[in-house]
């Protein structure tokens, strides 16, 4: 039996004008930065004139559907309104750069999408910025890394919400309900935030500076308020918390709640958690030896830039305690570039391909080589540790591993080679797409305030694409191209 009730399009404008008054609403939120600091009084403006916007739209649009009969979303649709959502939060956060006068359209934009992405790299200067814009970065990121979806649908009832957070990339359900999920969620960062906050503070940061740092740590968002990073401040226990808040920010929400149960043998027990402890076992080593050698740096100084580093890319963070990368040995340059890839944990903030996808991708290695080994009789069932239990792999489950690895690395080496194009050596124009694509916010210095535009909009992509996963965007705009034709997606 077909559902009665309003559908298509002006359903899913009708769900955009409800996300898009909450899009109004964080707008508007760094306007409380007056209450702490009246001189931020002149900046207020920058930001009301958007976020109302955004508001006064968003209600007329939601007007379309409010108090209807609705119908379900149809087949793809959710990935439509995903895009929707993400479009509409950057293009309106992207406004208050603009009204500055001092960014233009390409820079705000990259901006926005560095901040909801969780990315932290930046074309802005932190020392001439008020503080008004550098808490409006950290919370683009604060809801970037929740999940800007998560936050939203949680407005919107559970028979589509759940479907819509798990289109965005999420594909641990945590609990079967999605406001509980949400508060959930939200409930560990914001108990982080709190715990780094005041951390940070005690080791030395403004509180300011301690907020600040604390969303950009959890979110692995990475934008600072210092020119300088982390090492603005030369602090062993400040950079120790750092890493401990960015190592939360990157493990899989799942692994949270099972260490906090005190399933300890469950905990351990994950397929993720092993290649995260193999890395630091074999690589990070590798790195410090390498930066170490190469500086002349005493065995202290190389472990503690050296780890930090390791633990800032393969977080997807971006935090830096070098002053730059330039002049530091390959070994070292190419150790990063793989964190960055890989990058933390499904169901986490952080970027990259994900750890369960390489460490999936790495057993599949073996699994193969073990089928031409043995008998051809032999049938084997394979798994793979998730959560303390040992899942059985589908072939269904491989493909679509490998061809969202295959997609990633298809998508890096083009960027790589849009930037290389503008004369950048080969090893630069790598790391720095690789930082964009797995939203890290590392940068060799090619990003900046007079990066060429074409330049500006290759990263740009390469974040949106990052954050979303590729496909819900690639569906997105395959369903608008079939409906326009009037021919259904297969």
């Amino acid at each position: 039996m077909n559902e009665t009730g309003i559908k298509g399009y002006r359903l899913i404008f009708g769900y955009l004008g409800l996300f898009m008054m909450m899009i109004g609403l964080i707008v508007l939120l760094p306007v409380i930065m007056v209450i702490f600091d009246a001189g931020e009084a002149s900046e207020a403006g920058y930001f009301i004139i958007p976020g109302a916007l955004a508001i006064i739209i968003g209600y007329l649009l939601h007007n379309m559907i409010r108090g209807k009969t609705l119908a379900r979303l149809e087949r793809h649709q959710d990935a439509i309104l995903i895009v929707m959502i993400w479009v509409t939060a950057i293009l309106f956060a992207s406004v208050p750069f603009m009204l500055t006068g001092i960014y233009g359209f390409t820079q705000s934009v990259f901006e926005s999408t560095s901040g909801f992405s969780t990315t932290g790299l930046t074309v802005v200067d932190v020392t001439v910025t008020s503080k008004t814009f550098l808490l409006f970065r950290s919370i683009m990121q604060f809801f970037g890394g929740v999940g800007l979806v998560l936050v939203l649908t949680s407005a919107v009832s559970d028979r589509y919400g759940m479907r819509l957070y798990h289109a965005e990339g999420h594909y641990d359900k945590l609990l079967p309900n999605l406001l509980r999920a949400a508060r959930l969620i939200l409930s560990l960062y914001l108990g982080y935030i709190i715990l780094g906050t005041t951390l940070l503070s005690v080791f030395g940061m403004s509180v300011f500076d301690a907020f600040n740092h604390a969303i950009a740590s959890v979110s692995t968002g990475g934008f600072s308020t210092q020119v300088a990073s982390i090492g603005h401040y030369d602090s062993v226990a400040i950079e120790t918390v750092t890493m401990a808040l960015m190592i939360l920010g990157s493990t899989n929400l799942v692994l949270h709640l099972l260490l906090f149960k005190g399933k300890l043998r469950k905990f351990a027990h994950h397929a993720e958690l092993k290649l995260f402890l193999f890395f630091i076992l074999f690589l990070m080593p590798l790195m410090v030896l390498s930066f170490g050698q190469a500086t002349g740096s005493s065995f202290g100084t190389a472990l503690r830039h050296g780890l930090f580093q390791f633990m800032s890319a393969i977080t997807t963070t971006g935090f830096q305690t070098v002053a730059s990368f330039h002049g530091l040995p390959a070994f070292f340059i190419v150790g990063v570039i793989i964190c960055m890839i890989i990058g933390g944990g499904i169901g986490s903030t952080a970027g990259g391909i994900k750890q369960f996808r390489v460490a999936l991708s790495l057993k599949h290695i073996w699994w193969n080589i073990r089928n031409r080994l043995s008998n051809k009789k032999t049938l084997h069932t394979d798994f793979i540790a998730r959560y303390g239990k040992d899942i059985e792999v589908t072939q269904n489950d491989l493909l679509a591993n490998n061809a969202h690895i295959a997609l990633y690395i298809l998508t890096l080496i083009i960027g790589t080679t849009i930037v290389s194009a503008y004369g950048y050596p080969l090893t630069e124009a790598l790391f720095e797409f690789a930082s964009a694509l797995g939203t890290v916010g590392l940068s060799i210095g090619i990003v900046g305030f007079d990066t060429p535009p074409l330049m500006l909009w290759t990263f740009t992509f390469g974040m949106f694409l990052g954050r979303l996963e590729f496909f819900v965007v690639f569906i997105a705009i395959a369903k608008l191209i079939f409906d326009a034709r009037g021919k259904k997606v297969l």
